[in-house]
């Protein structure tokens, strides 16, 4: 992606540690929420991949269309999903933006060329607010909930299980798509 190479490393660590823990949570988890786990491991490591600055890591030209193709495929799957589980609407979105910045990238020179002068594309807009509305919902869902005068304390689940780290990868890779998006 564009941008400096210290936010292109932080960025590619964010996501490559988000991936990883959802890995570490899919084994943990059954049904829906090892299907969330997994879509959100791939597209921690998906933009991972797509952050790593590119005056380090020269890739071949075709690399663009490798990203559409797997992104493209986890769309389907997240597609077919959502018969069951409303969540995967925002793993399809983020297939789909995945896809869009691959298409993006795979212009002349890496760059949108095509949409230089006429300002922002209206779809990279439109991401930009789906992901700015999902990070501002899910951290709201982050903030501590006073407990009223004589409710019994809740107990800290272990390390795997909590759904607060949940919410917090969903976070972080939410926001790590915002830059990239902005970068875009």
């Amino acid at each position: 992606m564009h941008g400096p190479m210290t936010s292109g490393w932080l960025l590619m660590a964010l996501c490559a540690v988000t991936g990883a823990y959802c890995l570490v949570r899919m084994r943990r988890c059954t049904g829906d929420a090892r299907e969330a786990a997994g879509g959100e491991a791939l597209m921690g490591f998906g933009m991972a991949a797509m952050a790593v600055p590119a005056a380090v890591l020269t890739l071949p030209s075709w690399h663009w269309v490798l990203y559409a193709v797997v992104f493209g495929a986890a769309a389907l799957r997240a597609a077919w999903a959502l018969r069951t589980c409303r969540h995967h609407v925002h793993h399809l979105v983020g297939c789909l933006a995945m896809i869009y910045m691959a298409a993006a990238m795979a212009g002349p020179g890496g760059t949108h060329a095509s949409h230089a002068s006429a300002g922002v594309p209206l779809l990279t807009a439109a991401l930009v607010v789906y992901f700015t509305a999902y990070v501002l919902r899910a951290g709201l869902r982050l903030a501590p909930v006073p407990t009223p005068a004589g409710a019994p304390a809740v107990s800290a689940p272990s390390w795997g299980a909590p759904p607060e780290m949940a919410l917090a990868c969903r976070v972080s890779m939410g926001v790590a798509m915002l830059a990239m998006l902005l970068t875009l």
